[in-house]
């Protein structure tokens, strides 16, 4: 018997497609050279789109849908069904950005982001700017107001204007509208230009039409582009080599400033450290680009840094800048090396690449152009030889540092006024915490505030990714957003979300989303009940504690436990207690959190400390002033 054309499936092509992309990675057009019609399609917009992003090797979507959504849902239904594409839905929009911004960072996938115009569109936004500001490459898809101006659509920003959404996304990133679906190569390609960019990655936001989604058009698989591919670049003129290797034969206390673009480039940035004797000051979001025990690693510097690294900025005299953005607080808002005469950048941006005076400029990927730098110093003598004084000051003040850091970390706990007992210090329950994860070989993520100012100093990684740090944007929140992120992974790992009190009622929902996708995390919660970043900035400012604490109370083991799926511990009040409730967060197999009371209050050992200068407050003149005396 034929089958009755009314009976069959309307999806079934649909479904037929997805079947055959399932698996089939980015290799789709051979995979659709099955399909009837072939590699040239008649199918809707929204199923065109996901058939683009696969061929990117985009199949990981977090997703909430709405009423500006729903046509883009039922394809991405489908080819959930099929096995083409995983959907994590979420139950907010920024916990949903941070997701899968770390999805991103953590496992080196590309993830789409779909939610609508309005508020559930801004909060995405916002969230975005997590991986602006750390180079992480995202698709975001916001379902937005109809083509037809028929009159005003649901959630649309209230004034006449065009594309409005639109614009705003292009303000925080790259933009594109699919206003008429035959666009949608053109989209395609901007979008890998920006969400595969070899150096400075970031968010591309598609704004898809209501009335656009379900739109029928033709589409040429074949000319679809397929994720951005271009070959290492470096400067072909053996000019600036020479200039570079110039000023390191001349210049003899440098430092190498590894930002947060040499976590790619850890073998290299070694190398060149070693062969030139340069001491390393890393960025927050640098750690483990060289081990923590070499002994040409001087920590992190900046306007929190360290007494080590700190050292070697303030004594500099030739700087290599390595993937850095030279951002205010790294660089101690432009006054941080008041001795370095020159500098040397290394960074395939231009606008980074040329950020400080009297450079030398050689911009491209960062491995290609130490390569050929390094291949010009093999003849260059023995130039380590001649650093040996200057990396045995460094070694002294590391040595400061590692005392200091142990004195911090081996505090007594502290009476707190809040807690009305003796409890850990923040130092001491983040090294605690800190040293479990590298037992178990678990993932960092730290949130922002002050718990994410003492991790980045506390931190003893052994390479890159061990610790995920988003100072970029200091997003509070992000953390404990990120463990979601491994709901996306073929292969999860185990991973601690550092964040304190106020970070983690950022995003609670976390303790729902991980249970219901599976997540093997744990949070560890400290508690001080307060704002401690600011607040110890305002006593170092104006020696007054203003607005940044509160009297409320929260039981967070009972607020967790409440949710059914999620194992509250109560982690108690020393290092000993603390492990034992590691151990067991660890020992269950699904979401846990670990709230840490920590003290809060003017005891010097109870913080890491701060070691530079920032442009902010009462200190502005000062910094200001030192401005004039700069030479880069």
């Amino acid at each position: 018997m034929l089958d009755n054309p009314k009976h069959r499936d309307p999806d079934a092509e649909i479904r037929d497609r997805a079947r055959l992309l399932a698996g089939a990675g980015r290799d789709v057009q051979r995979a659709l050279s099955g399909a009837a019609d072939g590699t040239v399609l008649t199918v809707t917009l929204s199923e065109a789109l996901v058939i683009g992003l696969l061929k990117q090797g985009v199949s990981r979507y977090f997703a909430i849908f709405g009423h500006g959504s729903t046509d883009l849902g039922n394809i991405l239904r489908i080819y959930s069904e099929e096995g083409a594409v995983r959907v994590v839905n979420c139950r907010n929009e920024v916990e949903m950005a941070h997701a899968a911004t770390a999805f991103a960072w953590a496992y080196g996938e590309t993830p789409a982001v779909v939610t609508s115009i309005g508020p559930g569109g801004l909060q995405a936004m916002a969230g975005s700017l997590a991986a602006a500001s750390n180079g992480v490459g995202v698709y975001h898809i916001y379902g937005d107001e109809t083509t037809r101006g028929e009159g005003y659509n649901m959630q649309q920003i209230p004034k006449p204007g065009q594309g409005l959404y639109g614009q705003l996304a292009a303000t925080l990133g790259q933009s594109y509208t699919l206003h008429t679906p035959e666009a949608l190569r053109e989209c395609m390609r901007r979008g890998t230009a920006c969400v595969h960019h070899p150096y400075k990655a970031g968010p591309f936001f598609i704004l898809l039409p209501i009335n656009t989604q379900p739109a029928v058009t033709q589409v040429n698989v074949a000319t679809l582009p397929g994720r951005l591919a271009v070959p290492r670049l470096a400067p072909a003129e053996d000019a600036a080599y020479d200039e570079a290797l110039a000023l390191i034969r001349q210049h003899g206390k440098i430092v190498i400033k590894a930002g947060g673009g040499t976590r790619g480039h850890a073998q290299a940035v070694r190398r060149l450290a070693e062969m030139i004797g340069a001491a390393v000051v890393l960025s927050p979001g640098s750690t483990g680009v060289l081990p923590d025990r070499h002994p040409q690693n001087m920590h992190v510097g900046g306007s929190k840094g360290s007494i080590s690294g700190n050292h070697a900025m303030e004594k500099a005299e030739l700087v290599v800048f390595i993937g850095s953005r030279g951002v205010c607080q790294a660089d101690c808002s432009g006054v941080g090396y008041p001795n370095a005469r020159a500098v040397i950048n290394i960074n395939g941006d231009l606008a980074d690449v040329a950020h400080y005076a009297n450079t030398v400029a050689l911009p491209g990927d960062i491995s290609a152009v130490i390569e050929r730098l390094l291949g010009r110093l093999n003849g260059a003598g023995d130039i380590v030889s001649d650093r040996q004084a200057w990396l045995s000051d460094c070694a002294e003040h590391k040595a400061k540092w590692t005392a200091f850091k142990a004195s911090r970390i081996g505090a007594a706990p502290l009476h707190d006024p809040v807690w009305k007992r003796p409890v850990l210090t923040q130092p001491a329950a983040i090294h605690t915490v800190a040293a479990f994860a590298k037992s178990v070989g678990a993932t960092k993520f730290f949130d922002a505030g002050d718990v994410q100012a003492n991790g980045f100093q506390l931190v003893e990684d052994e390479a890159p990714g061990e610790t995920i740090t988003e100072t970029g944007a200091s997003y509070m929140g992000f953390a404990v957003s990120a463990l979601v992120g491994a709901a996306a992974a073929d292969s999860p790992r185990f991973a601690i979300a550092f964040t304190g009190d106020g970070s983690f009622m950022m995003n609670p929902q976390v303790l729902i989303d991980a249970v219901e996708h599976g997540v093997h995390a744990t949070i560890a919660l400290f508690d001080n009940r307060r704002m401690a970043a600011i607040t110890g900035l305002q006593y170092a400012q104006y020696g007054v504690e203003f607005a940044t604490s509160d009297s409320v109370a929260v039981d967070y083991v009972a607020l967790a436990g409440a949710v059914a799926g999620v194992k509250a511990i109560w982690g108690g009040t020393s290092t000993g207690e603390l492990e034992r409730a590691l151990a067991e967060a660890h020992a269950y197999k699904g979401l846990s959190l670990v709230h840490i009371p920590v003290y809060s209050g003017r005891e010097t050992i109870s913080e890491m400390g701060a070691y530079g200068s920032w442009n902010v407050g009462n200190w502005v003149d000062d910094v200001q002033a030192r401005y004039l005396e700069q030479s880069i």
